[in-house]
């Protein structure tokens, strides 16, 4: 596998210079290890999903392919790789994207792939769409390019490897090559070529807590398609891993692979843009949030590797992610309350908040008895600890509530 991996990395610099791998300073003192990011989001397209699509292109033309029409089903980063590629080679696509599909999304796909590629929007979810592409390929005998479960595409993503491997300093082994997951193009490709150099032990997986699907499949033994994932982590919201990236990946333990909670990762996200300023779109944190999650006590004195995935974040989703991030913080909770309805009981209610605490929020929900009324209330404070002594100034106080922070049924419908 090296040898056709090398191959491709040597004519991928056809399109882009290799990714950097960076020594991040900050997150090597927070865990006291040798921490290094290869920077996929610094790619043409800001993921590593145009490694797959050129690596298929490449091969796809110089079999025989050519006056043949590609196409994708895609809302993300595969569709922009695949366009910048058909610019590329000059080839014609078709892009199908659901119609619910953020125009920001179909604007960057126009914008890579110019005048070689069509856009089409076809129905209301992606299952809707890639069966309307599957069906345009038959119609038209074109060439489908798939967004990860391809010999091809495995390949490309393995030039991922191919440059870390000539990147780290002489002499230097990782001791744990950290791999966001979603179909497990990109984990099966690197893991694929470090196969001979490093112990299967030395890698870790992550996967968005909504969408376990490498994790779900370890566990059975075999492929299984999840019933429901969460959409939030985009890039890696997969219900089942591809085939043959599970065929790679099947003799890893699944304890090796971690499942990261949603608001986690926007943590990672407001963290990284604020302290090194950096734009990770969520599936691209994965790795940096599971850092955080193994801790300084599993990495110190390490070589860490963490793969960066992507950069494609809409800034339209920050106020979403920033409250999702201060919620896992601690930072802020929401309540609801039974308030009297009489004179000076929101001043006594206000009365009871500390210095550094703050009202998000304050919603009246309903009156639930002439006397008392249900209110939302969102708190923000700026030490997780206050909020066990605003608790108990409640408990004292004789003031009824509930916290409704990790409820996600009721924070799903009113908050």
């Amino acid at each position: 596998m090296r040898q056709d991996v090398e191959s491709a990395t040597a004519a991928m610099r056809e399109i882009f210079p290799a990714t950097p791998l960076q020594l991040n300073d900050h997150l090597s003192a927070r865990f006291g290890a040798a921490v290094f990011l290869k920077r996929e989001d610094l790619s043409p397209v800001r993921s590593y999903k145009i490694r797959g699509a050129f690596n298929f292109f490449r091969k796809a033309l110089a079999g025989g392919a050519a006056g043949k029409t590609f196409v994708c089903a895609s809302a993300g980063n595969h569709a922009q790789g695949f366009a910048f590629v058909c610019r590329h080679f000059g080839v014609p696509g078709v892009v199908f994207m659901p119609v619910t599909t953020p125009q920001q999304k179909i604007d960057k796909t126009r914008m890579f792939g110019g005048e070689f590629i069509t856009i089409r929007l076809f129905g209301d979810i992606f299952d809707q769409c890639y069966q309307a592409a599957r069906d345009h390929v038959a119609a038209i005998d074109g060439i489908m390019v798939p967004p990860f479960d391809h010999r091809d595409i495995i390949e490309g993503q393995a030039t991922v490897a191919a440059e870390i491997d000539e990147q780290l300093p002489a002499g230097t082994i990782p001791d744990l090559v950290v791999l966001p997951v979603g179909g497990g193009g990109l984990a099966a490709g690197v893991t694929g070529y470090f196969g001979g150099s490093l112990s299967a032990d030395r890698f870790v997986f992550c996967e968005p807590a909504g969408a376990p699907s490498l994790r779900r499949s370890l566990e059975a033994g075999s492929v299984i398609t999840l019933d429901q994932v969460d959409n939030f982590v985009d890039g890696a919201a997969v219900a089942r891993i591809g085939d043959l990236n599970f065929a790679a990946l099947g003799g890893f333990r699944p304890e090796q692979v971690m499942l990261l909670p949603e608001n986690a990762i926007c943590l990672t996200i407001t963290e990284m843009l604020n302290v090194e300023g950096v734009v990770l779109e969520p599936a691209g944190a994965l790795a940096i949030t599971a850092l955080e999650a193994l801790g300084r006590e599993r990495l110190e004195g390490k070589t860490v590797v963490a793969v960066v995935s992507g950069g494609n974040f809409d800034f339209e989703r920050l106020p979403d992610v920033k409250e999702r991030a201060m919620r896992h913080a601690g930072l802020k909770k929401y309540f609801i309350l039974r308030m009297a309805q009489r004179p000076g009981a929101l001043r006594d209610f206000l009365n009871l908040l500390g210095e550094e605490d703050d009202i998000a929020r304050f919603e009246y929900l309903k009156k639930s008895a002439r006397n008392f009324g249900s209110v939302l209330i969102g708190i923000e404070t700026k030490h997780a600890e206050n909020f066990p002594i605003l608790k108990q100034r409640f408990d004292t106080a004789g003031l009824r509530y509930q916290d409704i922070t990790e409820n996600e049924v009721l924070s799903n419908l009113i908050i």
